[in-house]
């Protein structure tokens, strides 16, 4: 399968991560590229900022909004994390100058908001996301394929499989085979549930049985507290109560969801976490938005994201971002 990562940037963050010294990524320890330059500080910066969208981006946005306080305390910015399907319509109404999103704007969005504006919205990139699926910590299984995978979110099986209902069908044996599979997921406002649609269900549908949860935290927390539970969410969401599983095309080549095998466009389900603004493409952005939005992709902002368990951004792709700012 193609992700977005793979399909937008292969090149890039092949090249880029190829290019870190050897000690970048080992033992899991993620670290940040040493060229992401620090923030640097200007002045006059002050006023409002308000960010609706994406759940899964809630947290990040939260640590964002105080480390940039931090640097000018007259700004005051409110975030709401809903789902990335409100960014748009926030964005053209005027309500927000940031539209986090945890997939991409569909066609039809960019073209609502074109309508209004005469230009396209502009996809700031903040973050590198495994989008994992999680097992109980005591659950035994290692990984599973993107066939099973479907065939236990999926109604319509368009990966080819059939239906999967009980963890024997997946491997597991002894009192595990017998256990019914209980599956958690996001609801249709989510971006992470159109991503998860689109990409592990090829554009399939889910099942009724499929227990639909309003955040991130709560697909982890209702799987975490089911010993059968499986559900998907954004890697900085996992917990000690969780595992995120090995995914893969074949069962001989299941693919861990890590920052290499991410950048590396292996991990099926890694993505871009992004942020969406209103600029036109004829004007300069307002310092404000400006400024936060270079703060983000920073070496300040980029070791937030790794606090907070996501992945951060290839050089390559953050210098891209700067570009695009000024």
């Amino acid at each position: 399968m193609k992700t977005t990562l793979h399909k937008l940037h292969r090149v890039a963050v092949v090249a880029a991560f190829a290019a870190l010294p050897a000690s970048f990524a080992v033992a899991n320890k993620v670290e940040i590229d040493p060229e992401i330059a620090p923030y640097k500080q200007v002045s006059g910066v002050t006023g409002n900022l308000n960010s609706i969208g994406s759940d899964t981006l809630n947290n990040l946005m939260t640590l964002w909004a105080e480390g940039f306080k931090a640097l000018y305390p007259n700004v005051n910015i409110q975030i709401e994390g809903k789902g990335s399907s409100t960014a748009p319509p926030a964005l053209i109404e005027g309500t927000a100058q940031l539209g986090p999103m945890s997939r991409e704007m569909k066609s039809s969005e960019i073209d609502e908001f074109e309508k209004k504006f005469g230009y396209k919205p502009l996809a700031i990139k903040v973050s590198v996301d495994a989008l994992a699926v999680y097992t109980h910590k005591d659950n035994p299984v290692k990984g599973l394929t993107m066939q099973q995978v479907d065939g236990i979110f999926s109604s319509t099986f368009k990966a080819g499989g059939a239906s999967v209902e009980k963890w024997g069908q997946v491997g597991l044996t002894g009192e595990w085979a017998g256990k019914a599979i209980s599956a958690y997921g996001r609801n249709s406002a989510s971006g992470t549930y159109g991503f998860f649609k689109d990409e592990a269900l090829k554009k399939g549908d889910f099942k009724a049985t499929v227990k639909e949860q309003p955040g991130s935290s709560a697909v982890v927390q209702g799987v975490a507290s089911d010993l059968a539970g499986i559900g998907y969410s954004g890697i900085g969401y996992k917990t000690s109560g969780v595992n995120a599983i090995a995914l893969g095309e074949s069962a001989d080549k299941l693919i861990e969801p890590s920052y290499e095998n991410c950048v590396s466009g292996e991990y099926p389900l890694a993505r871009f976490l992004y942020v969406y603004v209103n600029k036109s493409p004829n004007a300069a952005m307002d310092p404000l938005t400006k400024e936060f939005l270079k703060f983000v992709v920073s070496k300040e902002g980029q070791e937030v994201v790794v606090k907070d368990g996501y992945f951060p951004l290839p050089k390559e792709v953050a210098a891209e971002i700067l570009a695009a700012l000024h």
